[in-house]
């Protein structure tokens, strides 16, 4: 038992320090899929040493730690090194930075149920873990899919899903990883904000009776998941405000106090708006846990674009990068404003 007792303490302390005042995660975990859809989009074969280049910049990026905990790595990712002969998992704790892995195997048709998807991986996620523990990382992230529409979610949906992050949630503990337990319910369709509150608000539910029952300690794990927000196709948008107040709503109705983050993932929404959103939920008072980021594409884009493949654009990629993380870290503590976006061409940062 006293084993048990000080590996609760050793997740308890990481989930604190990946969720701490003015920093957030950084998502580089993109599937060989996706990285390759960045890529093409601005003209940029994926080979392996492109995206061993490209994330080497973002995970070089001078003052990265100041608004960035930890970067969630993809299996390729975690296994390469710096151009110094360094792993990224050595650069990224030179910073101290957490290095985090996605360890899920993709979402995936549910059967009987059209239009939905499960994730899987939980076959031979015990020795993955292992390994991954082994490598040095210390925390781990699996994402559920929850699609909205024509009575969807269904419940079969969303207990398959729920039971699967709370296995893995389980599994990640017992090898002394923090797990990000992130439940996505899309913004795709033209669902309004008052349905896609619901559908979050189902979907957290059947989560966390789920990690109920497989004994999962939510002080040693954090939360990723979406913003309570309209479709993309929904004709009835809504202002920074009303999406905060909405999802903490939703959030303070569904996950107990005892989870130390909730790292919202930027799901589609421009970078800008993102870091909006986050701002405007943490000028709400009152609430038990740090509301922070775990963002992918809404710190990474302005990157992207200006890497554009071109080792000499190695500054203002980093810079890019950099202005985001700013402005993030700004929007931790609700003191993110127009004019530092104004700001960051004159400053370069």
């Amino acid at each position: 038992m006293g084993g048990s007792a000080m590996n609760t303490s050793i997740l308890e302390s990481v989930a604190a320090e990946l969720a701490a005042p003015g920093k957030g995660i950084l998502a580089a975990d993109e599937s060989d899929g996706t990285i390759a859809k960045r890529f093409q989009a601005i003209g940029v074969e994926s080979t392996e040493g492109n995206r061993r280049a490209y994330r080497e910049l973002l995970m070089t990026t001078e003052s990265l730690n100041e608004g960035v905990s930890g970067v969630i790595l993809f299996d390729e990712t975690i296994r390469q090194q710096a151009i110094d002969g360094r792993s990224f998992v050595e650069v990224l704790r030179d910073l101290g930075i957490h290095p985090g892995i996605k360890v899920d195997k993709g979402a995936k048709p549910l059967a009987g149920c059209p239009g939905e998807k499960v994730t899987e991986g939980l076959d031979g996620l015990r020795v993955r873990l292992a390994e991954y523990a082994d490598i040095g990382a210390t925390f781990t992230k699996w994402r559920a899919v929850i699609t909205m529409g024509d009575a969807m979610p269904t419940r079969a949906c969303l207990r398959a899903n729920a039971h699967a992050l709370a296995r893995f949630a389980a599994l990640s503990q017992e090898a002394g990883l923090v797990p990000i337990v992130e439940p996505e319910v899309l913004m795709d369709g033209p669902h309004t904000i008052e349905e896609h509150e619901r559908a979050t608000e189902a979907a957290l539910r059947a989560v966390f009776a789920e990690l109920r029952e497989y004994g999962v300690s939510l002080e040693g794990m954090l939360l990723k998941p979406n913003m309570v927000l309209p479709g993309n196709e929904c004709p009835v948008q809504v202002d920074a405000r009303q999406v905060a107040e909405m999802t903490v709503r939703c959030m303070r109705r569904n996950v107990p106090a005892a989870v130390p983050g909730l790292m919202f993932l930027s799901g589609g929404q421009g970078d800008v708006e993102a870091t909006e959103n986050l701002n405007a939920m943490n000028r709400i008072e009152g609430n038990p846990w740090q509301l922070s980021f775990s963002f992918g594409r809404a710190l990474q884009a302005p990157a992207l674009q200006a890497w554009a493949g071109d080792a000499e654009n190695a500054s203002a990629t980093q810079n890019a990068l950099r202005h985001r993380v700013r402005c993030n870290s700004a929007a931790r503590f609700g003191r993110y404003s127009a004019e530092m976006e104004q700001a960051a061409s004159s400053q370069a940062c």
